[in-house]
């Protein structure tokens, strides 16, 4: 997955995501990062390019967002610690499961107000 394709997918994901509306994009440690532009709604995406050519797209490790991820994929994606799903340069990725990882951080602070209330 190229950076290009890895910032049209949270792009795509936060567009049919209910509740996620547009994203600002800004740099993160010179990163591309995406955040829901309306406050209080998720959680940021960053994409962190690799020299190998991997891409890892970070989370704030504060969260629980990457134990999440694991626990729904851990054979589908590649995880790095608690802040990132890492996707090999040259390898198939689960584009579904991905997308999935994608809108539940988007969606974070949502669904941590939902399952409070």
């Amino acid at each position: 997955m190229m950076l290009s394709e890895a910032k049209e997918l949270i792009h795509e994901v936060a567009a049919r995501t209910p509740g996620v509306g547009p994203l600002e994009e800004s740099l993160k440690w010179g990163e591309p990062s995406f955040t829901p532009a309306k406050r209080n709604v998720g959680s940021s995406v960053r994409i962190a390019p690799r020299a190998n050519g991997d891409l890892a797209l970070m989370f704030i490790c504060h969260t629980n967002l990457v134990e999440e991820f694991r626990a729904l994929y851990p054979a589908a994606l590649t995880f790095e610690g608690n802040r990132a799903i890492v996707v090999e340069a040259g390898k198939p990725v689960d584009a579904e499961a991905l997308s999935h990882c994608i809108a539940l951080a988007l969606t974070y602070k949502l669904r941590k107000r939902q399952n409070s209330a």
